[in-house]
């Protein structure tokens, strides 16, 4: 068997990113976005593949920083060690650096992820909106240019348009996704399903370093779903499962907390269990 942890999105950024400075659904989005990093604790909700996964630990730390100005980076780590059976373990070490213009126009990546003692996978490139097209430059893992279509957004964008959805009051979301992860060449067809407005003062049943922040406290949050389907996959098979989803509670400012990560075979949750708040450096 081989699992494979794919990339935990900020697409999850769905951590903190920012609203673009431009665009139609940017009216909603009033709150600015948090630089910030949060440290998650990963651990087995449960496993249902017929090759079950009997224990899962890890930790997921990031970093953002940025405002709509000079843009937006992220970093990204995600350490994963799964038990598979008959005492094997699997180590899975994912590393990512990301930059995406404030407009959504250009976005920069260097990703690497490594299993066990395997070399690492390095994948590098940049991604530039122009007209009604995105022409990705790769330099790993091999050099190589190619174009998507000019509906496919970035991850910061991403977050952005389901921040908007959720104060319009809108449930459902579908967007085209590319973030550079896998080869550098994948392409995700994405669905959201937003639930409603968590009231501030309702009673959190698992309190975490975000709800107890007097700074978080009076901020609007919703319960958000995003499932990830392989776009190609699609248009060979019809109806589909998704690759992975991911639930989680996303804030106006982009902070999520109670993160669950299904990978189909198994389900992995993500309890925030660090949160610093970071200097924000206005937009002028």
């Amino acid at each position: 068997m081989g699992f494979a942890l794919p990339r935990f999105r900020t697409s999850l950024g769905v951590l903190a990113v920012a609203a673009m400075a431009c665009g139609p659904a940017v009216a909603a989005a009033t709150v600015p976005f948090l630089p910030h990093q949060a440290l998650y604790d990963l651990s087995l909700v449960k496993s249902r593949g017929s090759n079950p996964v009997n224990s899962a630990r890890g930790r997921i730390l990031y970093n953002f920083s940025g405002n709509a100005c000079e843009g937006y980076t992220s970093e990204f780590r995600q350490v994963s060690e799964l038990e598979i059976g008959e005492g094997k373990m699997m180590l899975s070490d994912l590393r990512s650096t990301s930059w995406e213009d404030g407009a959504g126009k250009s976005y920069r990546f260097k990703i690497e992820t490594r299993t066990n003692d395997s070399d690492p996978a390095p994948v590098d490139g940049i991604a530039e909106r122009t007209g009604d097209h995105i022409t990705v430059k790769l330099k790993q893992p091999e050099n190589k240019t190619f174009t998507i279509d000019g509906a496919t957004v970035f991850p910061t964008e991403q977050i952005q348009r389901i921040i908007a959805a959720a104060k319009e009051g809108k449930s459902l979301l579908e967007l085209t996704v590319y973030d550079g992860s896998d080869n550098g060449e994948k392409i995700y067809n994405t669905l959201t399903v937003i639930g409603q407005q968590v009231p501030a003062d309702k009673t959190v049943a698992s309190p975490d370093p975000s709800t107890e922040n007097d700074q978080m406290k009076s901020l609007a949050r919703w319960p958000v779903t995003v499932s990830y389907y392989d776009r190609d996959a699609k248009a060979k098979e019809g109806e589909q499962t998704p690759v992975y989803a991911m639930s989680f509670e996303l804030y106006e400012n982009g902070v999520s907390r109670a993160l669950v990560l299904d990978y189909n075979d198994f389900v992995i949750s993500g309890t925030m269990g660090k949160f610093d708040i970071k200097d924000a450096k206005p937009c002028n």
